[in-house]
């Protein structure tokens, strides 16, 4: 028996996956990403997602003989020794699980999660944004995924950004009109008729930066307002740029999406999937929720399983499975 993680922002997944590529039991939990949340949140949701998968595979902590803990910031492979991952030790060990583990790339997770082919492109666009290459099920070059302080085009919070300062610059004249500023203003609770600008500078320096990011659905929702249109038009040929930098001429596809912008926003997806077509694109263009598929199947290849297209069917059939319980 194996345990594999996707620890995201957001949500963290763990399932518990046999050596045919079963996946027995899902457990989640909250963000277990160390760069937004801290160490304390990898331990809490490692340990909580972890004893929920074991526990719904109706298994013993003992026999789960490994893991693969995908994480944003990892690089494939990385082993279990290292200081930096007692945060990971000390969760699985909440769980009652004390084997040895791996670190592994979150876009190469979400990759597989698509996809049984060993080459193609990855692309994700959440709160941050990164294209991978894939040549042999391991990453071959990355663009992007450098952080809102240094890049992360296109991404959530590289549009919610351009969201505040388009609001900005029209409450104080230094640019156009725009239906973005009361749905910024309600969204943040500041009301129009008292220091708006004030009020929202006030609101944007007192959290995160990263917080940005949610207010980059509101530039689709104002998608018929020139400001937000240009936006959203900048962050697609940004991503499509993105991919074009991780571009092989020997590799034509397939290409796997995921993050929040890419999997909830169709006008981004689909100028990014064309772009890449026009590039010379080939395959399919595949879109996922989350990583954790990829997980189980990067934990397989670590054991020296082939995920061959039989046994990638089986973790996602099975997965889905556990995910709607009594729908099939």
């Amino acid at each position: 028996m194996l345990v594999a993680v996707d620890a995201g922002g957001s949500s963290t997944r763990a399932v518990v996956v046999d050596d045919t590529g079963a996946c027995l039991g899902l457990g989640t939990a909250g963000s277990g990403n160390p760069i937004s949340g801290g160490p304390e949140s990898v331990v809490l949701a490692l340990g909580a997602a972890v004893r929920q998968a074991i526990v719904s595979a109706e298994v013993e902590p003992g026999e789960i003989r490994g893991a693969a803990i995908a994480m944003a910031g990892s690089k494939s492979v990385r082993s279990d020794d290292g200081p930096e991952h007692a945060p990971i030790t000390a969760g699985l060990a909440a769980a009652g699980v004390h084997a040895p583990f791996l670190v592994e790339s979150d876009i190469l997770a979400m990759y597989c999660a698509g996809t049984s082919d060993p080459d193609g492109y990855g692309l994700v666009a959440g709160t941050g944004a990164a294209a991978i290459r894939v040549r042999g099920g391991e990453v071959e070059a990355t663009s992007d995924g450098t952080g809102w302080l240094l890049g992360d085009e296109g991404s959530g919070f590289w549009i919610g950004h351009r969201v505040a300062q388009a609001v900005v610059a029209d409450l104080d004249g230094r640019g156009p009109s725009t239906t973005l500023t009361p749905l910024v203003l309600a969204q943040l609770g500041i009301d129009s008729d008292e220091r708006p600008l004030a009020r929202l500078v006030e609101a944007v320096y007192a959290d995160l930066p990263v917080r940005l990011a949610r207010l980059a659905p509101l530039a689709f929702t104002a998608g018929d307002d020139p400001t937000a249109a240009a936006i959203v038009a900048a962050a697609s040929e940004a991503l499509a740029h993105t991919l074009d930098s991780v571009r092989g001429a020997d590799v034509e596809g397939p290409l796997v999406m995921g993050g929040s912008v890419l999997l909830h926003q169709q006008a981004v997806a689909s100028a990014v999937e064309t772009a890449f077509r026009r590039r010379g694109g080939a395959g399919p263009v595949v879109r996922v929720a989350d990583g954790v598929a990829g997980a189980a199947t990067l934990a397989l290849r670590r054991r020296g399983v082939t995920v061959d297209r039989a046994v990638f069917d089986r973790i996602a059939g099975s997965l889905a499975a556990l995910r709607h319980p009594g729908s099939g």
